[in-house]
């Protein structure tokens, strides 16, 4: 077939070409079982014949007469077939995080007026049930585990008879590339959830721009591991790209399992976020400690090779000697806990610590650092796999077929297919975030040799001091995240004196560090006010200082007992600081770094 021109025509599109027998495979009782794309099609096509005989349609195609559907799942094929199954009946599909509280469900479900949703499991089958009387528009809830007094998805599969496959059928052939096929809503880190709405000519463009940009080649008989949640864009966009290209995806069982499931599949590609990289580098170096004698020296000494790599620099003939030794008795380890078999990780949703780009290269782990936000359907620029397109500290060259251009204040805006249709019922945001076709991202960033995006900070973040000073909050915080003492940090000082920040330890590096200084580690509570405690973390502040101009230095600080987390409110679901619940719910200790 042509190029297609509807997301759903993924499904066609690879039984033509190269049909697959483990499209999508997923853990059932505890065996990986594979669904093929005849299988794949066949479930689609009748969760589309039964949802419209359940009188979910488009209706008269506009976007507010169209029924909505929504999906609250981990990972899992069932997760894809609905959104295709959606997208054939006219619907629109509603996406929402599985960490996502019942008062914003309630929000989200009334504004959109959900009429059906999909849940995996028994506890946000719960969570839905919790606000269900508070939400007129919806009908129904079904689950993909059996659950007991829970009405199971199979029960609209088994609706779909000749005739209504007949007519299904006939509804997905008028299904238009520029129709609406998902309302994704951003959680942001203020504010209340906003519905991007996106077409499916939005998605197509994004997916063929991105293929031929980063490449991703046609690769039969390659497998990608998925784990970061389907709701959000940049694992939505990636995993139709993996369609369109003949790549079978396999479902991490949760963020528990991924080390496990990584040996189980080993994949040749997967998608994550910066944090998660971290939180594995971290455990890396945590093992690295735990060594003695020439085994530690061993690994320090290839770590601190890896952190010189640089991919446009080949380094002199004694170094690249030392790198290929190191790969082969420290950094081999390394990647047979990724599987074995890795060829290349996309890392994007926040920025990427330089330290990690270039010690996961070096250890022959390539890692390329992308951006863009779900308002341009995922993907404004990324690092490529080509030669001269990758660069270690930016989000590589803007993708082919859209442009960018930098406003006077650095701010990135960007036009093109790609743009979304606009914001859910929010016609007036929707005009200051799109002027003329630009979308305006919020972001802002510089270009290095006119060919890579640098990313330096987010428009709504800069601060001033009271000293009439702009401060970038992200560049401080992360340089900060660099210690492997501190696990979170937001820095403060918008209209104060000096700047501040709020930090998080990391309570099992602390407790480690107590027992190498003799110090007794009593309950977080206390250590974070322990004197030698505080000594210790204002000498990691002074260092990291050292990278940043006077006014932009962190002055006072404040230890924290907890970690913050989505649960609890602090993060968005996909780990991003929500800097004004946080300034809220620590005024007081905000108030005592300023008495």
């Amino acid at each position: 077939m042509d190029q297609p021109t509807r997301l759903f025509d993924c499904l066609e599109y690879q039984m033509n070409k190269f049909p697959r027998e483990d499209m999508l495979v997923a853990k059932e009782a505890g065996t990986w079982r594979k669904y093929s794309t005849a299988e794949v099609q066949q479930a689609v096509n009748r969760l589309s014949a039964g949802l419209l005989q359940l009188g979910m349609s488009g209706n008269d195609m506009t976007t507010e007469a169209r029924d909505k559907i929504a999906i609250i799942s981990n990972n899992r094929p069932e997760w894809l077939i609905t959104d295709m199954a959606v997208q054939q009946t006219g619907a629109i599909l509603v996406p929402i995080y599985p960490t996502t509280n019942p008062h914003e469900i309630e929000f989200i479900f009334n504004e959109a007026g959900v009429k059906l949703v999909f849940v995996s499991s028994t506890d946000l089958l719960e969570k839905v049930r919790s606000v269900q009387a508070n939400i007129p528009s919806l009908k129904k809830i079904y689950t993909f585990n059996q659950i007991n007094d829970a009405n199971h998805w199979s029960e609209i599969l088994a609706l779909a008879d000749d005739a209504a496959l007949a007519r299904a059928d006939s509804v997905k052939k008028s299904i238009k590339t520029e129709d609406i096929a998902i309302i994704i809503y951003t959680s942001g880190t203020t504010g209340v959830p906003k519905g991007v709405m996106l077409s499916h000519r939005n998605s197509i463009k994004s997916i063929f721009f991105s293929k031929e940009s980063f490449p991703f080649d046609d690769s039969p008989g390659a497998k990608a591991l998925s784990f970061l949640p389907l709701n959000h864009t940049f694992e939505r966009t990636v995993s139709y790209i993996y369609m369109f290209s003949a790549i079978s995806i396999y479902y991490a069982e949760s963020m528990d399992t991924i080390g496990a499931n990584l040996q189980e599949v080993k994949p040749n590609i997967f998608t994550t976020v910066p944090r998660l990289l971290e939180k594995v580098y971290e455990r890396i170096m945590s093992k690295g400690a735990e060594l003695t004698g020439i085994k530690k020296k061993l690994f320090y000494w290839a770590v601190e090779l890896g952190q010189k790599y640089d991919n446009r620099i080949h380094g002199n003939f004694f170094y690249r000697f030392q790198l290929s030794l190191a790969n082969k008795i420290i950094f081999n380890k390394w990647r047979d806990a990724l599987g074995g078999n890795i060829n290349y990780i996309v890392t994007g949703g926040a920025a990427c610590q330089e330290r990690l780009l270039r010690i996961f290269n070096a250890a022959r782990v390539p890692l390329y650092e992308g951006y863009g936000p779900t308002e341009n359907t995922c993907v404004i620029s990324v690092n490529s796999r080509l030669p001269g397109r990758w660069k270690f500290g930016t989000v590589g060259p803007v993708i082919k077929g859209i442009e960018v251009k930098l406003a006077e204040d650095g701010e990135i805006c960007v036009k093109g297919p790609t743009v979304m249709m606009g914001y859910y019922k929010r016609p007036e945001l929707t005009a200051e975030t799109v002027i003329d076709g630009w979308l305006h991202t919020g972001d802002i960033g510089t270009f290095e040799e006119e060919i890579f995006l640098r990313i330096t900070d987010r428009k709504k973040e800069l601060f001033k001091t009271s000293g009439g000073k702009y401060v970038a909050p992200a560049a401080i915080e992360n340089k900060l995240r660099e210690s492997a003492l501190i696990e979170q940090a937001i820095v403060i000082g918008a209209e104060k004196k000096f700047v501040g920040a709020l930090i998080v330890p990391s309570f099992s590096n602390l407790k480690k560090w107590s027992q190498q200084n003799n110090l007794p580690y009593t309950a977080d509570e206390e250590m974070v006010n322990h004197p030698q405690v505080l000594v210790l973390y204002k000498k990691i502040v002074e260092q990291a200082n050292e990278s940043f101009n006077h006014v932009e230095q962190v002055k006072k600080f404040e230890l924290l007992p907890r970690d913050w987390s989505v649960e609890s409110g602090e993060l968005t679901p996909k780990l991003s600081l929500k800097r004004k619940v946080i300034m809220e719910k620590y005024k007081d200790v905000i108030d005592r770094i300023y008495s």
